[in-house]
């Protein structure tokens, strides 16, 4: 499947935007965020850490260390059967490694489209982030040199840093080192060929960490909604290509994506990584509720 669309804007436009944009898109990244911070609760999971969580029942092979005496001696049950194990809450800070498509493909929208593909993944990005941030989360960008961040200050950094990206032709994620077992998302339309995707999950989970990719279409990408005689233009180096009647190509085009996102799925379970499909023209909380709670899952 070729990654060609209608030609972007030009260049100039969006320069002269980039000044006004980042205050804008990080009041709606946060508003974005807030809105799902109100449907899910903070993470409450067992591990190492200072609170107080609840009291369990001992069962065999927990460590004897555990068990709190105060708590079994009020059971006034025969041991072991009354011993009570006190659990706290996981505490340690995680980090998660963030990653934007930047390749010209991202520029596009269609007229169905409300935003570029590209602005919508920084949305998504910045949004995760100051969720990941406000549960205590370390963050990073998937870069050269990237450094964890945390607190509002990282997150102006992490939004400057993206609006002033420039375009990255290569469509996937640097080869940087990251953190063992640390969490990866990537947000991009993932159209590259099949075996450079593969060898980039690969490489990630040899590392290993774990992970999510979102792919981000426009909607015209996802429904081919065109008629009648179409000049696409390549946005990434390919050719030009001229169909007289696109409608006779929408089920063989739909396949082909179709058979691209089921292979996505495929190597991305393959190794215990999460995939979802995101359009930009569906509001960018059922995407972020749904990412968050794969992650806070994990």
């Amino acid at each position: 499947m070729a990654r060609a669309a209608l030609a972007p804007g030009g260049e100039a436009r969006r320069a002269e935007a980039l000044g006004a944009r980042l205050p804008p898109l990080l009041v709606a990244a946060d508003r974005v965020a807030a809105t799902v911070a109100q449907g899910v609760h903070g993470r409450r999971r067992v591990g190492q850490g200072d609170s107080f969580w609840q009291f369990r029942r001992f069962v065999a092979g927990d460590p004897i260390g555990r068990i709190d005496w105060r708590q079994s001696a009020k059971s006034g049950r025969p041991l072991p059967h009354g011993w009570f194990i006190r659990e706290t809450e996981w505490e340690a800070a995680q980090t998660v490694c963030l990653w934007r498509d930047a390749s010209a493909s991202m520029r596009w929208k269609s007229r169905a489209g409300p935003t570029e593909k590209r602005d919508r993944a920084g949305l998504l990005l910045l949004a995760l982030a100051s969720l990941l941030l406000r549960g205590g989360e370390r963050v990073s960008v998937i870069e050269q040199g990237a450094r964890p961040i945390a607190g509002r200050s990282g997150l102006d950094r992490l939004a400057a840093g993206l609006a002033s990206a420039g375009d990255d032709e290569s469509g996937l994620p640097p080869n940087v080192n990251l953190p063992r077992h640390a969490t990866v998302v990537l947000f991009g339309d993932f159209l590259s060929p099949l075996e450079d995707i593969q060898a980039m999950i690969g490489r990630l989970a040899a590392v290993p960490v774990t992970g999510h990719l979102l792919q981000i279409l426009d909607p015209a990408e996802a429904l081919l909604p065109y008629s009648g005689r179409i000049r696409f233009r390549g946005l990434e180096h390919e050719r030009d290509a001229l169909i007289p009647r696109v409608e006779t190509v929408r089920e063989e085009y739909t396949r082909r994506l179709k058979a691209q996102q089921d292979a996505l799925a495929a190597l991305c379970a393959a190794a215990g990584f999460g995939f979802a499909v995101h359009r930009t023209d569906h509001p960018p909380e059922v995407a972020l509720l749904a990412l968050y709670t794969a992650l806070t899952a994990r």
